[in-house]
């Protein structure tokens, strides 16, 4: 597997865009677009919160079918929670697509993110892409990137290269998230593309998986959203053999896909709303796999765990305490906690450390936290970021 450039245009047939429709009110890049010259298989996973935007519920309809060519989608208004009003926009974004690039209504699916609970001015999305839709090209995935973005600081772009039976096969992908982190499947866009053949079933199946292992595996504040996706679009101009089984072929591309899916997910992570370090919690020695991720997101999404490495402070206690609650089965005196290389607990009790050493870790822009429970062979590792002011700041005034 070999990272590449482009992004979402990275794949062959695909062309991606951004522009500014007026929604935002700082006057950025707000409205993005993706197409694929032919059709394509398309498969998606999305938020688990009972509250969905009409785009969340739109797209899904669509997907029934199995395919599309086009992925809209607009940041700074959520387009949720508003009513009937929410549907007929949701619509009318796939149906201006749909002109624009002159394929049926129903091959584009539709995404939102912003403020929950106001009116989306789909008629600046309307008037945009009657006048601008000439915004695709096929270096167009930095400018999709950033039009997605709400308080991202940065955009998120990631490609790789495989080989499928001789044939050269790309995945690229570009997604957002910042605040409300917390997925299961939930709390950011992200959209792939690949021009691998492969039936749709498949790839359904390999993007839950891939899902699952990625950004399933982030937090930064523990709120679901409304309006969060992953979407996939698999055009086959690559022109390998179909994947049609579970075979080495798909196992090669599952692997691929949930490696582009990874790297956007720590991105995320990495980006949290005021965040200043990415962690990452390994759990090891679970008894089976979802334990150990059961144990990983509840220490990644405590708070008190968070603020403690926002502040340098080696506060194992705080982890513990978050290991015991997680609701798997423990056994307190077999665990043992490392910060980085450096053990801090072992066996019941807590060990006499280097404290300057500690902080010099906790210091770093990265911080992998090591959290052995003693009782199985099972092992995974989730994402989080640190709590600082800023997060406070930024939410304290989203609205406004």
């Amino acid at each position: 597997m070999k990272t590449i450039s482009g992004g979402v245009t990275a794949p062959l047939g695909f062309k991606a865009g951004g522009v500014a429709c007026g929604i935002k009110k700082n006057q950025q890049a707000d409205l993005a677009l993706i197409y694929s010259q032919v059709p394509a298989v398309a498969a998606g996973i999305f938020t688990t919160n009972q509250v969905q935007a009409a785009p969340v519920i739109l797209s899904k309809e669509f997907l029934k079918k199995g395919k599309a060519q086009a992925i809209i989608a607009n940041s700074g208004n959520a387009n949720a929670c508003v009513g009937a009003t929410g549907m007929e926009a949701a619509r009318r974004m796939a149906a201006a697509a749909g002109k624009a690039l002159n394929i049926p209504m129903d091959s584009v699916l539709v995404a939102s993110t912003g403020v929950i609970g106001v009116a989306l001015p789909v008629e600046r999305i309307e008037k945009a892409l009657a006048e601008k839709a000439d915004f695709l090209s096929d270096a167009g995935s930095p400018a999709a990137a950033r039009a997605i973005m709400t308080t991202d600081t940065f955009p998120k772009e990631a490609a790789v290269e495989i080989e499928l039976g001789g044939a050269p096969v790309r995945i690229g992908g570009i997604a957002k998230g910042s605040g409300m982190i917390h997925p299961n499947m939930a709390t950011m866009l992200g959209f792939i593309t690949t021009d691998a053949k492969i039936e749709q079933a498949l790839l359904r199946k390999a993007i839950a998986a891939a899902g699952d292992r990625s950004f399933n595996r982030i937090t930064v504040d523990g709120d679901t959203s409304t309006n969060d996706c992953l979407l996939v679009l698999a055009n086959g101009l690559a022109g390998n053999k179909p994947i049609t089984s579970e075979n080495e072929d798909y196992q090669t591309f599952l692997q691929a896909l949930t490696g582009v899916c990874l790297e956007l997910a720590k991105m995320i992570a990495r980006d949290g709303e005021g965040a200043t370090k990415l962690v990452e919690i390994t759990v090891r020695g679970a008894r089976t796999e979802a334990e150990a991720v059961q144990v990983g997101k509840a220490v990644a999404a405590s708070n008190l765990v968070k603020t403690a490495l926002f502040g340098e402070d080696a506060n194992w206690g705080r982890i513990l305490a978050a290991v015991g609650y997680s609701g798997v089965k423990i056994d307190p005196d077999r665990i043992h906690i490392y910060l980085g290389d450096l053990s801090v607990y072992q066996n019941g009790t807590g060990l006499v450390f280097d404290e300057a050493k500690a902080k010099e870790i906790l210091s770093g822009k990265e911080i992998r936290i090591k959290i052995d429970l003693g009782g199985g062979a099972a092992a995974a590792s989730v994402w989080t970021c640190d709590l600082s002011y800023d997060y406070v700041k930024i939410n304290g005034s989203y609205r406004s």
